[in-house]
């Protein structure tokens, strides 16, 4: 994933370098405080929801079967 942050610089010639640390410093904490929040993850499938699909699916595959390669455990 590419960083989407801007890269800070500061161009002013009369600043010493302190001013423009401080400048830059508080532009960086400024954008990660209003910042969005970060997204939050899928819920696990429902392990009912699955068995459901599998046994639909299956359509009475024997027991010994291949497991389906998009169901873990």
């Amino acid at each position: 994933m590419p960083n989407r942050r801007p890269h800070l610089s500061l161009i002013a010639p009369t600043a010493s370098p302190e001013e423009a640390a401080a400048v830059v410093a508080a532009l960086e904490r400024f954008m990660r405080d209003t910042a969005a929040a970060p997204a939050r993850s899928a819920p696990a499938p429902d392990p009912w929801r699955v068995a459901a699909i599998l046994e639909g699916v299956s359509g009475g595959v024997a027991a010994d079967a291949e497991p389906h390669p998009w169901i873990t455990g």
